[in-house]
């Protein structure tokens, strides 16, 4: 008997737990202290009413008998398909088809799992920073990667390296960590790169809602993406379903290679290893594109939008030069005085009570910059960067 000894390849996950050990030995020495957590990437608002009603109504369906419904379609309901197909064309504008899409837990998950359908002698690019689930489940299964360098030159968006073939490639914009976005010129580059090298662009775009400028919130609103590109979503940042659990995947019927469809592949998958989400989380997902819905999701974005904005004019008036925080929830910045990621979070820490995320934990080209997120309190995030002003001024 063996096993899969690429787990061996992979490194200890101790950033957070290395964070969360740092701040549990502040707040003994520093009782009297509020600490302010701007460096995890969850909601703190809660489900808008409307969404919680069709959660309730949708549970309550089920203790019916001429209501309730026991496995469904693994690639999920229609009324919520056919609702994100409207989605995307009427919001986003881009050319995807309710039979294109298969409902999920999340866009983790389905990060990781489409790898089922792909060799493991393929070559794989992905982004440094990075969000470490494309690096680790790959892995994994053994692949090469090659990294693609992000950095202050490139605005922290990697474009197509010359000379180098690809068989997957990474990329997520609004990015997560750094916040940086893709303009349509530049994700019409990557789309020509991956139909040069037939590779398969892997597309995450979590953060879409984010986008406020004329910038593209979806692979597929750029022409060719259709025969080259997978995209993941989640309503986790939409919406705030991240311990509800939903998200979605869009397949394009038509992507095929090496004599196979991806869409059919997937849909093989699925029906096997997956049972599809709870039809009260669908009934849920389904809420949050209907005007009402989406209203009270737009409220949530607003509140986490303005954080961004007042974390990005501390920084500005500071001096500190980062990237993100406009279309993004996350903010990317400098160590100030040319510091480590950990000594900055230390000494942050210490002089503020503010915990922020090392990025060097996000990969190599991290290493002297640091994650600040946008998901806080509006008080909290008022008070963080009264701290960060006092200390750093």
């Amino acid at each position: 008997m063996k096993v899969n000894h690429n787990y061996a390849q992979l490194e200890e996950s101790y950033l957070f737990q290395t964070v969360n050990h740092k701040v549990a030995e502040y707040a003994k020495a520093h009782p009297e202290r509020q600490i302010i957590r701007l460096g995890i990437g969850d909601v703190t608002q809660p489900l808008p009413a409307a969404i919680t009603a069709a959660f309730i109504e949708g549970a309550k369906e089920q203790g019916k008998p001429d209501t309730f419904h026991g496995y469904g379609p693994e690639q999920g309901y229609d009324f919520l398909r056919e609702k994100i197909a409207r989605y995307y064309q009427n919001e986003i504008h881009a050319e995807v088809s309710a039979g294109d899409i298969f409902i999920s837990d999340g866009a983790k998950s389905d990060v990781g799992n489409i790898l089922d359908l792909f060799d493991k002698d393929n070559t794989v690019l992905i982004p440094d920073p990075v969000y470490p689930v494309y690096v680790d489940t790959n892995r994994m299964d053994g692949r090469r990667l090659v990294f693609l360098q992000a950095n202050e030159e490139n605005g922290f968006l990697p474009m197509p390296p010359e000379g180098q073939e690809a068989d997957l490639i990474y990329l997520c914009s609004p990015n997560n960590p750094t916040g940086a976005c893709y303009t349509y010129e530049q994700l019409t580059a990557w789309v020509q790169y991956a139909i040069s090298q037939d590779a398969i662009i892997l597309f995450d775009a979590a953060y879409e809602s984010f986008v406020t400028e004329n910038l593209p919130r979806s692979i597929f609103e750029i022409p060719g993406a259709r025969g080259c590109a997978i995209e993941f979503c989640s309503l986790s940042k939409t919406a705030g379903f991240t311990g509800t659990r939903c998200g979605y995947t869009v397949v394009p019927q038509e992507l095929c290679r090496d004599g196979m469809h991806l869409h059919a592949m997937w849909l093989r998958r699925q029906t096997t290893k997956f049972n599809g989400v709870s039809y009260p989380v669908q009934r849920a997902a389904a809420e949050v594109f209907t005007p009402e819905g989406m209203a009270g999701c737009r409220a949530n974005l607003a509140i986490y939008q303005n954080n961004a904005r007042i974390i990005a004019e501390t920084l500005t008036k500071l001096g500190v030069w980062f990237v993100g925080g406009k279309n993004s929830p996350y903010l990317w910045l400098r160590c100030p005085g040319g510091l480590s990621s950990w000594a900055f979070f230390d000494e942050l820490l210490e002089k503020t009570g503010i915990v922020g995320t090392p990025g060097s934990g996000f990969g190599a080209c991290g290493e002297g910059y640091f994650r600040l997120t946008a998901f806080g309190s509006e008080a909290n995030t008022k008070e963080a960067m009264k701290r960060l002003e006092e200390a750093y001024a």
